[in-house]
């Protein structure tokens, strides 16, 4: 009976840390992509002039804006059928390091790169949950 309810709660988690991290990329990406915000890297303004600002170009801008947007995707729909999950959540895993080796390379604080760090450590609970 105790690990029923365990197994309960651990599933509970996991879809509401799906649910976060979905809505945190999709928030992010479709919402606040073009708002000033105390996270972006240097002084962008908005998520484009971010990815300049790391020496990034339109391409790679748009390439990961369509897997960070898919990888929302799959996480919705991971709480149906598990290993569109395991997708999602790998790609943010990748994603998420890169942003923070952007953040890194130049030289923000470490407070604009917490988003990333913390979207990260969920992504990775929701990998290997």
């Amino acid at each position: 009976m105790l690990l029923v309810v365990a197994k309960c709660i651990m599933d509970t988690v996991l879809i509401i840390l799906q649910l976060i991290v979905a809505l945190g990329i999709l928030n992010v990406w479709l919402l606040r992509a073009s708002k000033v915000t105390p996270y972006r890297g240097r002084d962008a303004n908005n998520l484009k002039q971010e990815f300049y600002a790391y020496g990034l170009n339109n391409f790679t801008f748009y390439c990961v804006g369509v897997l960070k947007l898919s990888a929302a995707v799959a996480l919705f729909v991971g709480i149906a059928f598990p290993p569109a999950r395991i997708f999602g959540a790998g790609v943010l895993v990748i994603l998420m390091t890169g942003a923070i080796l952007m953040h890194v390379k130049v030289k923000d604080t470490a407070l604009k790169s917490l988003p990333a760090t913390v979207m990260l450590l969920m992504s990775i609970l929701i990998l290997v949950a």
